[in-house]
């Protein structure tokens, strides 16, 4: 198994900042294509970010693309989320996730999650 613990979620103004990070243990991190995920109450698990192993390669929701930056650090075994313009319909759980499979959007792929991390923006 591999272990995922997210941090960094809080509370923020809109237009403003905030950096999440998500911290792996368990397994080889660099091994595994990573991603963010979020969801809000009464709606589904929606995408965000991925990154492939090496970090060479990205993808990222419409809504978050020019916004957002994923990266990792795989000597020390974190993955990033770096929220920049932040708008109220940021607000939600905020999730990392692992998989072994192939760098993509579709959280059904993804073989590990984190507890979720709480991110809310005022207006």
């Amino acid at each position: 198994q591999v272990y995922l613990v997210e941090s960094g979620g809080g509370l923020v103004q809109a237009g403003g900042s905030l950096k999440l990070s998500c911290a792996a243990s368990g397994r080889t991190f660099s091994n595994y294509r990573m991603g963010w995920f979020r969801q809000t109450p009464g709606k589904e698990r929606d995408f965000v970010a991925a990154i492939s192993r090496s970090g060479s390669d990205t993808l990222y929701a419409d809504s978050v693309k020019g916004r957002f930056t994923i990266s990792r650090d795989n000597a020390e075994n974190t993955l990033y989320l770096e929220m920049n313009s932040l708008k109220p319909e940021d607000t939600a759980v905020y999730y990392c996730a692992a998989t072994t499979y192939i760098l993509t959007a579709r959280s059904e792929v993804y073989n590990y999650w984190g507890q979720g991390t709480q991110v809310t923006v005022s207006s």
